[in-house]
């Protein structure tokens, strides 16, 4: 199967390749160039790719068709938080930027801080478009974590005609997915209003528990002439039962169906006690069971103003957040009482965050000149408590009245930060060429409420972060472009930052502490030529000052961290994709990425040396491939896809490893009588493998693979959805 993929794209790379060097003219079809004009290499998913998706399929995962992106996730739609890990170009998911209609989402982790995942913020439906840059986003970005690449989720407007779109879906474990969209159509002196809902519930695919989301989304756009204003109210209630973290060691004791002992309370408290059965060795092979709440409120409003020539462009948001969340861990380490050894540990978060954006641009001669600002104040709470338990009670909820309290930190975090940039033509439009510098500053202020964690300030800023790139066209059919960025990470509030450590180890270490800098560079190839398109990009990518937070215990335990810097990552790589119009109504997409990411030299955990320079980065594959076949003619079609991701380190010193795996995903469907009917069957030949690495965070060293560290990957699953407009 892998020489078979493999083959596939090497085909389909090298006929775009000696398409594209064609010199002569030729009609361009249906495939549109990828990022066509860009100085970066930015590549995009559409509206259609997200409708082919299992309904409610996260927008990252369908994501991974595009070179450099590596997505990982133990259930079929993608959206489970604890395993959600998208990664590009080597670059971590906490590392990248994302933003929703320019507003920042942070870096959408699991232990919320500074934002919320995209499978919260927005209904998959509701999305227009997705636009990916691989090596560094746009210099008026709201992020203050891409030192890699930047998503950007761009909304779909409210419908000019009134209608009611419905669907419903059903499937493998009780699964149940209904959502509904209402559009006002156009109203009085050019409004336009939608709200959408969703109601999905299903069981875990293995193990017990549920998968719970409730989702409302508004949104009112009025248009004025080349003016407009824009406002939205999103509203997420998520509730998600935990699987187990596996080891390699388990996975051989346990098999790949091993999870949590729920239902069965009596196996857990026995396991807590000390007392194992059926292949149990210890503690941590499993608990009862654990669960993750979120709620969220996400809204804001846009103005865009523009003057009679287009000559100046305003762009000015607000918006708001508000997160409260707990996850829960039915604990054997520490005991409600003397009869019951369990109790509920919770972490516990809340996030409020406002803040404004503006953008201004102005057009004069051959220059573009833009320049804007981002601020945000967010008042972020997390804190650990134990709750007891008299037996197998129903945690749904937000647990109040905590019998023992282990920390509770509040951060105040201000983010300012500041942009210019010029964009101009040169030779006839044929050069284009862009530049800009940005300012970012974010000050941190921590208040250890129980003085069990640090307390302190810490601020990152850059004077200038400059960001060159140019585009230049070779013929009507290819085009070149490269860039050169510098970024930063700033420092992160919340229970895995600088601040996780205790206040000695900060004392000691904090101000010492440089924010995390990158200095990333793009070359590549545009092309399209006689219905096949893509385009080929080497990169490469210099990280400094890397911080690491090196664990003084096991990760469920959580005890306080030491946070140190650990040198430098060197990455270099190719990415390649090509799309062709095989025949009448068929395309074959295919991608190819190849990574080299290493550590620069080793460093000192408690005074040992741990020997991982020159070892691949954590979760980096080296290689990952993609092809993906599909047919429609408005009224069938079928798509079937396949993505490659090669072996993958869990450890530092890379003598911790999971297999490479494929897996091919199916897609088909009719559009009858202005209804659709959708099958999908994911993971359609049933493989077992280890998706999600690092759940458990990332060891310097595994050798008898007994880290539980790891989730499988979600079985063979098949659903049906039948959707379409009621008027």
């Amino acid at each position: 199967m892998r020489r078979i993929l493999t083959i596939s794209i090497a085909l389909g790379l090298a006929t775009g390749l000696a398409s594209a060097v064609a010199q002569t003219p030729a009609p361009i079809e249906t495939i549109e160039i990828f990022g066509k004009g860009q100085t970066r290499q930015v590549q995009n998913i559409t509206r259609s790719d997200l409708a082919d998706a299992l309904p409610g399929t996260s927008p990252l995962k369908v994501l991974q068709k595009l070179p450099g992106v590596s997505f990982q996730s133990s259930d079929a739609f993608g959206a489970y938080e604890w395993s959600t890990r998208l990664s590009v170009r080597g670059f971590s998911q906490g590392q990248l930027g994302f933003t929703l209609d320019d507003i920042p989402l942070g870096n959408m982790s699991y232990g919320n801080n500074n934002g919320l995942h995209i499978s919260r913020a927005i209904i998959p439906e509701n999305i227009r478009r997705v636009d990916l840059s691989q090596g560094s986003g746009a210099v008026g970005t709201a992020s203050t974590s891409n030192l890699g690449g930047a998503v950007q989720f761009v909304s779909n407007d409210p419908q000019d005609a009134a209608g009611i779109r419905v669907s419903q879906t059903v499937g493998s474990n009780h699964m149940r997915r209904s959502f509904v969209r209402i559009d006002s159509g156009l109203l009085a002196e050019g409004a336009k209003l939608t709200a959408s809902a969703v109601r999905q519930h299903g069981r875990k695919w293995k193990g017990e528990g549920v998968q719970d989301l409730t989702q409302f989304n508004s949104r009112l756009v009025q248009d004025s002439g080349p003016n407009r204003l824009e406002a939205f109210y999103n509203y997420a209630d998520r509730s998600e039962n935990d699987y187990q973290d596996l080891s390699l060691d388990m996975r051989e004791r346990l098999g790949w169906e091993w999870d949590n002992y729920a239902p069965d309370w009596e196996r857990a408290v026995q396991a807590a006690r000390g007392v194992f059965s059926g292949g149990v060795t210890n503690r941590d092979d499993a608990y009862y069971t654990a669960r993750g709440l979120r709620k969220d409120h996400l809204g804001g409003a846009a103005l865009r103003l523009e003057n009679q020539d287009a000559s100046l462009r305003l762009k000015a948001s607000a918006y708001f957040h508000r997160n409260d969340g707990q996850g829960h861990w039915y604990t054997p380490y520490t005991a409600s009482s003397a009869t019951v050894p369990i109790s509920i540990r919770t972490t516990e978060y809340a996030v409020r965050r406002h803040g404004v954006l503006a953008d201004l641009s102005w057009k004069t001669g051959m220059h573009t000149v833009n320049g804007g600002f981002w601020f945000e104040r967010n008042l972020h709470d997390v804190t650990r408590n134990f709750y007891a338990v008299s037996g197998p009670e129903d945690s749904n909820r937000f647990l109040d009245n905590p019998m023992l309290t282990a920390y509770m930190q509040r951060f105040r975090v201000r983010t300012a930060q500041f942009h210019v940039q010029d964009s101009f033509a040169l030779q006839g439009g044929r050069l284009r060429i862009n530049a800009g510098i940005k300012h970012p500053s974010v000050t941190i202020e921590a208040t250890s409420i129980n003085r069990v964690r640090a307390a302190g300030t810490l601020k990152a800023r850059k004077g200038l972060l400059p960001q060159v790139g140019l585009n230049y066209d070779l013929n009507d059919n290819a085009e070149l472009f490269a860039s050169v960025s510098r970024n930063l990470r700033a420092f992160e509030a919340g229970v895995y930052g600088q601040f996780s450590q205790s206040q000695a180890a900060f004392d000691a270490n904090g101000a010492k502490l440089k924010p995390e800098t990158s200095v990333s560079a793009d070359l590549g190839l545009r092309f399209t030529r006689r219905g096949v398109s893509g385009s080929v990009a080497l990169y490469r990518a210099d990280f400094r000052d890397r911080l690491l937070s090196v664990a003084t215990c096991a990760g469920v335990v959580g005890c306080p961290n030491t946070v140190v810097n650990v040198g430098r990552v060197n990455t270099s790589g190719l990415e390649a994709a090509a799309s062709l119009a095989l025949a009448r109504n068929w395309t074959w997409f295919n991608s190819l990425t190849l990574n080299r990411s290493r550590y620069g030299s080793d460093y000192l955990d408690n005074g040992a040396v741990v020997a991982v320079g020159g070892k691949q980065v954590v979760d980096a594959p080296a290689r990952l491939m993609q092809t993906e076949l599909a047919f429609d003619n408005k009224r069938w079609f079928v798509k079937l896809g396949g993505k490659y991701t090669s072996q993958r380190y869990y450890t530092y010193t890379n003598d911790g490893w999971v297999s490479p795996y494929t897996v091919w995903d199916l897609g088909a469907g009719l559009r009858r009588g202005g209804l659709t009917f959708q099958v999908n069957l994911n993971n359609v030949f049933d493989k077992r493998y280890f998706s999600t690495i690092g759940s458990n965070q990332f060891a310097a060293s595994d050798p008898r693979g007994r880290f539980a560290t790891m989730l499988t990957g979600a079985p063979r699953e098949l659903f049906v959805t039948v959707s379409g407009n009621l008027r």
